[in-house]
């Protein structure tokens, strides 16, 4: 049994086949180096949340996008946050994750939610996620894996964060 930190990595999808797109994602996980995969929710079929862009294109591709594939997966890790972060960065890469503006549409999409109970805020790396405590599609899957686990900032768990949830965003297992 590997020693390190127990993680959670958002995983979604909305591009092609946004199923089989995650699935890859999280045989990838697996293969992050001195990382072993531990668990991983079910799959979620998930309505876009998205922010209004002010660019009008922007608005329009965002306003007609597909919906989402959305899980949790569970590791434990002994890469530090900066390297895991590269790790999720790299796979995204492989796999064809274009960067064009927030909330595009997206092949994969993999995000560092927790790393243990540490608080990170740096330039391009913040942990906890700084908006998994306003989603329904990340609180959905990380509950039904890991509803104890505390959010380091607020000391709440996955479960009260979840009850107390404003987004009323559809999200229901994916058949």
């Amino acid at each position: 049994m590997l020693n390190g930190v127990i993680s959670y990595i958002g995983i979604g999808s909305n591009l092609g086949d946004s199923l089989a797109n995650c699935k890859e994602a999280v045989a990838r996980l697996s293969s992050l180096p001195e990382t072993v995969l531990e668990r991983v929710s079910s799959f979620y079929k998930t309505e876009p949340v998205t922010d209004i862009p002010a660019d009008e294109a922007a608005r329009e591709v965002l306003k007609n996008q597909s919906w989402f594939t959305n899980a949790v997966a569970e590791i434990r890790t002994r890469l530090s946050p900066r390297d895991l972060l590269t790790g999720l960065q790299d796979i995204e890469s492989v796999m064809g994750r274009a960067r064009t503006f927030a909330g595009a549409p997206r092949v994969i999409d993999l995000d560092l939610l927790l790393y243990g109970q540490e608080i990170i805020h740096e330039t391009d790396l913040v942990v906890p996620h700084p908006s998994m405590h306003k989603r329904r599609f990340v609180l959905e899957p990380l509950c039904e894996i890991a509803s104890y686990a505390i959010h380091p900032l607020f000391g709440v768990s996955m479960r009260g964060l979840k009850d107390r949830l404003e987004d009323q965003k559809k999200v229901g297992i994916h058949q």
